[in-house]
């Protein structure tokens, strides 16, 4: 689309940030820090927070300390507990909105539902669910991994007459108070609902397809003696850096000694007595012990944490079912054993998208020449230059993309990925151009790189394969976290070379009707 007078059109805005998530607020920081005033972010919520405002389950809490789950340009230092309910994130989501002046950037209650490459003029079109158009010329998809849930593929499913409710989309209206209630999975949303489920429900079911590893969860109230010591900022600096440290180790230490296949056996090894001794002193009935015990190595999936999981399963009211779910009846479900039973409610804690389709934005993006992103990826396997941006869909990045995430703490995430595209955005501008493209040669020689690094890793090694984890995807590959350390994603992201990206302009631009408005 041109002007009437024959030349280019200008985006009303430089920058389009999809998400009103953690990683949207970190994009629009990281925008801010570069002297980028003109972007806008736009989320189909009423309010941000993303995850953390779309799941709000019983029980929900982050599973990462709460001094280490903040952004480093705003720590926190007020928490109830140590690893804080979902409530205190999302309002510690609002916080950083407000004193970081983002308020005015946000385009609530608008979802987009298609982002198309306009080549002519170097810009993004972006079509949301109202029927209008927002026109940047960069993108910055921050669209969370666990936000868009993944409901079980059951025959029978809709037919089932009682209340089902995915945990991502819970209904606080319904009181399930002395109901017959059936949980489907018993992945880390599952492991912090299932105890408090059990302490109103007159029966609970919990259909189990595998065990999960669960350690003991160190938790405590706060108070205000260690909130006021984190408020002194050099010792909250040391806190989240070691703390950062420490959960990077502990869930991504298998992957950075991928060549030391002896070592990481050893210590997996020494893992898996230590948490099998853990559930032993939380369940004496051998039986129950077996099922809640996994058959696959520690670290294929992602290890949780619980003081009152396997406790649960010892009551009188609640039972373990692991034979698989042939189909759901009117009233309730039926096993591959012809077990049937009735229940008021069932919830489907069957996790999000990101373990279907990796990580296939909910919405069609079509790039240059009209490759759609999804489709790309489908047919190319899932891959990403540091996790943040494609050849063929100029100006646009990704926040959480694939092969982006060294396991730890989501926030360094996407302080490194934000920092990224901010960094090839400012150089765009000071070159004076208005396309910025990953180069293919880079691109492809990290994703090599990192492929090559996933397919050497215990995932890959040690019996991981048939575990059902979302680690591996469809096509067999390891996209879904960064087989390194936070400390390489971290220097990588802020220091890859400015001419890994290609920098192009399009003849002069006018400013657009809407942007004159």
């Amino acid at each position: 689309m041109s002007s009437t007078n024959g030349s280019r059109v200008a985006p009303q805005h430089e920058v389009a940030i999809i998400g009103a998530g953690f990683g949207g607020i970190g994009a629009g920081v990281a925008l801010r820090r570069i002297g980028v005033e003109n972007f806008v972010i736009l989320d189909k919520w009423p309010r941000v927070g993303g995850t953390w405002l779309a799941n709000t389950y019983p029980g929900v809490a982050v599973d990462v300390p709460s001094p280490v789950y903040n952004f480093s340009f705003q720590p926190r230092s007020q928490w109830s507990r140590f690893f804080a309910p979902g409530n205190e994130i999302q309002r510690y989501a609002e916080e950083v909105v407000d004193q970081q002046g983002l308020r005015p950037k946000l385009r609530l209650g608008s979802g987009a539902v298609r982002g198309t490459f306009d080549e002519n003029n170097d810009l993004w079109r972006i079509a949301l669910d109202d029927g209008s158009e927002v026109t940047a010329r960069f993108v910055i998809g921050a669209v969370g991994g666990l936000e868009q849930p993944n409901n079980p593929p059951i025959a029978g499913i809709g037919d089932y007459t009682g209340k089902i409710m995915h945990s991502s989309r819970w209904d606080h209206d319904y009181d399930y108070r002395g109901q017959r209630v059936a949980v489907i999975g018993t992945g880390a949303t599952a492991l912090q609902a299932i105890p408090e489920l059990a302490k109103t429900a007159a029966h609970l079911t919990v259909y189990q397809r595998r065990a999960i590893w669960i350690g003991p969860k160190l938790d405590f109230p706060m108070g205000r003696t260690l909130n006021g010591v984190l408020n002194f900022a050099p010792l909250q600096k040391t806190v989240r850096f070691v703390g950062n440290a420490g959960v990077n180790v502990g869930l991504g230490a298998g992957l950075a000694a991928s060549n030391y296949p002896r070592l990481t056996s050893a210590g997996l090894t020494l893992g898996e007595t230590a948490l099998k001794a853990y559930l032993f002193s939380q369940v004496r009935d051998r039986e129950l012990r077996r099922k809640l015990t996994p058959d696959y190595r520690l670290g294929c999936k992602r290890p949780s944490i619980s003081n009152n999981y396997f406790k649960t399963f010892t009551e009188p009211h609640v039972d373990l079912v692991t034979d698989p779910i042939a189909r759901f009846t009117r009233t309730g479900i039926v096993t591959a054993d012809g077990n049937a039973r009735d229940f008021d409610m069932v919830v489907c804690a069957t996790g999000f998208k990101v373990m279907e389709k990796g990580y296939t934005p909910p919405y069609p993006i079509y790039g240059r020449g009209g490759i759609e992103l999804g489709q790309f990826w489908d047919e190319n396997r899932f891959q990403a230059y540091q996790g943040v941006s494609l050849p063929g869909f100029p100006n646009s990045f990704l926040i959480t993309g694939p092969y982006g995430y060294a396991p730890g703490s989501y926030i360094p995430l996407i302080e490194s990925t934000a920092a990224h595209a901010a960094r090839v955005i400012e150089e765009t501008r000071r070159r004076g151009a208005t396309r910025a493209e990953v180069r293919q040669e880079p691109h492809d020689r990290y994703f090599a790189r990192m492929d090559r690094r996933a397919k050497r890793t215990h995932l890959f090694t040690q019996g991981c394969v048939t575990s059902n984890t979302y680690y591996i995807n469809y096509q067999g590959d390891g996209a879904a976290f960064r087989p390194s350390t936070q400390l390489e994603m971290y220097w990588e992201n802020r220091h890859f070379p400015l001419d890994d990206y290609q920098y192009t302009s399009v003849a002069a631009l006018v400013p657009s009707a809407a942007a004159q408005r």
